[in-house]
């Protein structure tokens, strides 16, 4: 598997910041775009698909679809994004391997959407040549919580205004370099 060709790391303090980087990322998705969202319980991959949905202009009401696996969010005519892509938010976490992925059949939406799999690391690379995976970190005990560390399994999801590291890496033709907003953004740092 070949490794990323880029990785940028934005800090956020608030669950606002989380949003609304998300909702600016999404001016930059396209139907056919595949991201992946990996984070413990309570480090914001909700929020941040919220923010997706927003900046995409998708019907409102995004929660997690644990107990459903998947949920499409249609493109509004009236959002800001008319004619855009739908929002397929998909919930890996139960799902073993590649072949329950499929048996979800996401190909099917993956032309038409913009498709959001939290927890589907290791299980969805197959659908793309091309995704953007995005590690969403929480702070505990005041130090992030970073990649390959232990992840941390707090269910104390209240404290949504506690400092997060997120980090973007780019895969495939679609992704060849980081894009601008992760490179200048006011709300941390590329690297």
């Amino acid at each position: 598997m070949n490794g990323p060709q880029w990785e940028r790391t934005v800090t956020v303090t608030t669950a606002e910041q989380t949003h609304a980087l998300a909702a600016a990322l999404a001016g930059l998705l396209e139907a056919g775009d595949l991201l992946v969202l990996t984070g413990e319980l309570g480090a914001g991959k909700t929020t941040f698909t919220q923010g997706l949905g927003e900046g995409l202009g998708v019907r409102p009401g995004i929660i997690s679809p644990t107990f459903v696996l998947v949920r499409i969010h249609p493109n509004l005519p009236e959002g800001p994004r008319p004619g855009g892509p739908d929002l397929v938010h998909v919930d890996a976490y139960r799902l073993e391997s590649a072949a329950e992925i499929d048996d979800i059949d996401l190909e099917n939406t993956m032309d038409t959407a913009v498709t959001v799999v939290e927890w589907g690391r290791d299980r969805v690379e197959h659908l793309s040549e091309s995704r953007l995976e995005v590690d969403l970190h929480r702070s505990v005990g005041g130090e992030s919580v970073a990649a390959g560390a232990e992840q941390v399994m707090d269910f104390d999801t209240e404290d949504d205004d506690e400092p997060r590291t997120i980090v973007f890496r780019g895969f495939g033709p679609r992704w060849p370099e980081a894009p601008e907003l992760l490179e200048s953004t006011s709300l941390g740092g590329g690297n």
